[in-house]
């Protein structure tokens, strides 16, 4: 498979949305299981590649990243999943919508994926909405977006791109051609093709995404030297998911050792603990994040003493102190996160990376409090 000629759109939504039946549409054919749930735990990212209107499409169909009732602790390993399959990055995100009343429940939707979609992000996205037999006679998708202005607004965002499928009753070309699945299949891929052109060609990507694509890569070498006969597309399949099993320990370490490094404390510098596990896990990096935090912690301290002291000192003391426990506490969850990291590289499953992460900071923390124990003991 060319995958330098491969479109890869991942499919956006939550749950009941319809992604799976858009991506069954979009290809003419039944690949994607629809018959789940719509409890989404029992789902994994489905990924297809076929050939459609002389394109090569890689659709990626992703469970409910979007649902407001499930937390987010459980999406993580389907994150990781979605993030290996479209590596280095997708050339277009469809945000699927219904064409439905617009309720508080549409709107805390609508809100989750501005929060979720950087500016950078939705240069790459299309909205694209299903159930269209609920549009009114003669109505046009656009004419159904300008009644809400939170939809409105997530359109324009998107550079006013925004289609509308009916994976049910619109599979016949009727008389009608704008409520043909052919047809808008047809104009959401022409869309698409702008989009590319207008983003001279590249696809959405970060560091995370690059990462993994590293990773993929070496994978696929290191399978070439005894794979046989294996087809590259069998190849590059293998090395996804050793690539995904890789990042899953080291997430999982990495997410423990946080957690665990900042109950020792009332901060989390979630930013830096993040930064710890994205880039690396040099030790150089883990000095940097502690520089950053208790820089600008230190610089809070100072201004909390200083405001002490100019009130009479008596608040002084205690307001350093308080600051310093904060300081503490950050740069635990930035040692918490490193050093789960390095406990979990040496782990098999990510249940084990979870063990061994939490013994170690564990162990860690044990060794920080009997050390300040002693010193307090000294100075008081």
């Amino acid at each position: 498979m060319d995958e330098s000629n491969t479109r890869r759109i991942v499919i956006l939504g939550k749950t009941g949305a319809g992604k799976s039946s858009l991506a069954n549409t979009i290809f003419g054919e039944k690949l994607f299981e629809t018959n789940f749930t719509l409890n989404s735990e029992t789902r994994e990212c489905q990924a297809q590649t076929r050939s459609v209107n002389g394109r090569r499409i890689n659709l990626i169909d992703t469970p409910g990243f979007f649902d407001t009732d499930r937390p987010e602790e459980d999406m993580k390993a389907a994150i990781l999943r979605c993030i290996t399959e479209c590596a280095p990055g997708p050339h277009a995100f469809l945000i699927v919508l219904k064409v439905e009343k617009f309720t508080e429940h549409e709107k805390a939707v609508i809100e989750k994926i501005r929060h979720y979609f950087s500016d950078e992000a939705l240069k790459y996205a299309v909205v694209v909405f299903t159930h269209g037999d609920q549009l009114l006679e003669g109505m046009k998708i656009e004419e159904f977006v300008n009644q809400n202005k939170a939809m409105k607004d997530l359109v324009k965002k998107c550079g006013n791109r925004c289609h509308v499928f009916d994976n049910r009753y619109w599979k016949e070309n009727l008389n009608d051609k704008y409520r043909s699945n052919q047809f808008q299949v047809e104009e959401l891929l022409k869309t698409i093709d702008k989009m590319i052109l207008a983003n001279k060609g590249s696809c959405y990507t970060n560091e995370m995404l690059q990462a993994v694509q590293e990773e993929i890569r070496r994978e696929e070498k290191m399978i070439r030297k005894s794979s046989g006969n294996m087809s590259e597309e069998e190849i590059r399949k293998r090395a996804k998911h050793s690539a995904f099993e890789k990042f899953w320990i080291r997430a999982a370490g990495v997410t423990t050792g946080a957690l665990i490094g900042a109950l020792c404390g009332v901060a989390v510098m979630v930013g830096l603990v993040y930064t710890v596990l994205k880039i690396s896990a040099e030790a150089e990096h883990l000095k940097q994040a502690i520089k950053m935090t208790v820089g600008a912690a230190g610089g809070a301290a100072g201004e909390a003493a200083a405001g002490g002291a100019a009130a009479g000192g008596a608040g002084t003391a205690g307001t350093a102190l308080r600051v310093t426990t904060g300081v503490v506490a950050a740069v635990g969850a930035v040692a918490g996160g490193f050093r789960g990291y390095r406990a979990a590289e040496e782990a098999d499953t990510p249940w084990e990376a979870v063990k061994m992460a939490a013994g170690a900071v564990k162990d860690d923390a044990m060794s920080f409090y009997d050390n300040t124990t002693g010193f307090l003991k000294k100075v008081l």
